[in-house]
Order: C-alpha cells, then sequence, then structure tokens
C-alpha cells in the first residue's frame, strides 16, 4: 500500500511539473509575439510657444524627457520593458528641477502625473509576471500626459483677457495718432 501511495505521489508531482512546463512554453511563445508588436501611441504632438521654448531649451530634464517620449512613441512593448528604468528615471528628474520661471502647480501636477505613470510603466515591467496589456496601456498614456504637460507650460505664456485689452488700447491709439498725423494741414 505505501509503495502505491508513493508511486501516485512521484506520478502527480510528474504531471503537475509537466503541466507547468507546458504552460510556460506556451506563454512564452505568446510573449514573444507579443513582444515584438509595436505599442500604438499617439502621433499628436504639442508644440511649444515660443515663450515656453526659450525657457525649456534650457532645461535638461525637459530635453532628456522630450526624448524619451519621442523614442517611446516607436518602440515595441520589449523595448519599452527595457527602457522603463531610464524613463522613470527621466520623468522623476523632470519633476524634482522644474525651474522657477515654469513652476506652476498646474506644471507641477502635470510633473508628478507624468512620474507617477512612469514609476507605474517600471514597476509593471519588472513583476515576475508581466501584464503586456497593462504596460501597453501605461505606455501610450505617457506621451498624452507629456503632451498635456507641455500644453500647461504654454499656458503660462498666454496672454490674459486684460493684455488683450491692453494691446487694444494701444493699437487704437496708435490707430488715433496716425490718422491725426495724416491729416492735411490748414493754412493760415
Amino acid at each position: 500500500m505505501k509503495k502505491l501511495v508513493l508511486i501516485l505521489s512521484i506520478l502527480l508531482c510528474f504531471a503537475c511539473n509537466e503541466k507547468s512546463q507546458t504552460d510556460d512554453s506556451n506563454g512564452s511563445q505568446l510573449d514573444s509575439i507579443t513582444l515584438n508588436q509595436p505599442i500604438e501611441t499617439t502621433k499628436e504632438e504639442v508644440i511649444l510657444l515660443p515663450e515656453a521654448r526659450k525657457h525649456a531649451i534650457n532645461w535638461l530634464a525637459y530635453i532628456a524627457a522630450q526624448n524619451e517620449v519621442d523614442q517611446l512613441r516607436n518602440y515595441n512593448l520589449q523595448q519599452t520593458i527595457e527602457s522603463s528604468k531610464p524613463i522613470s528615471q527621466v520623468m522623476e528628474s523632470l519633476n524634482t528641477s522644474i525651474p522657477d520661471s515654469l513652476s506652476s502647480n498646474a506644471v507641477r501636477a502635470r510633473a508628478n502625473v507624468l512620474t507617477t505613470k512612469a514609476k507605474v510603466l517600471e514597476q509593471l515591467s519588472h513583476r515576475r509576471q508581466l501584464d503586456a496589456g497593462a504596460i501597453t496601456e501605461v505606455a501610450r498614456e505617457i506621451p498624452e500626459e507629456f503632451n498635456n504637460f507641455k500644453i500647461q507650460l504654454n499656458e503660462l505664456f498666454l496672454k490674459t483677457l486684460e493684455d488683450f485689452e491692453d494691446e487694444l488700447d494701444e493699437f487704437k491709439a496708435e490707430r488715433d495718432t496716425i490718422s491725426i498725423d495724416s491729416l492735411p494741414q490748414a493754412k493760415l
């Protein structure tokens, strides 16, 4: 009887081990196909206004973040997983090095969102059991969030209604001066 229990135990262990190996090989086949699939991200890109660009061009962390986002738009899943740590580090640097000339609550909030998304991407990419769908979703969101970040940078330099009214008043005063100067002079 003990021999029968021992034989059944051994057979059960082999059966479980064989099923586990079969599942792993099926998963790796699917993963290799999935890992080479490109990640479809938004191709739209927000362009910085000249004033915002003037400040951002000297901000090394911004330039590095723009570069990482540009590369992410062309990555497949495997490249995204491999780049998740550098992306996270660059976004963290972006968040902690916002220049005073670009600092506002909205800009800091968008930088926090970018940092959070990048850290989530890094965590998902370093799990024992990779979830391709979750990684792909977060990777798609990062370029969109970077566009939102650039929108906030642009909004720092948009003119207010008062600025437009002041410009309109200046234009009217200039127009009035021109029209007075162009009137024929009366002869005495």
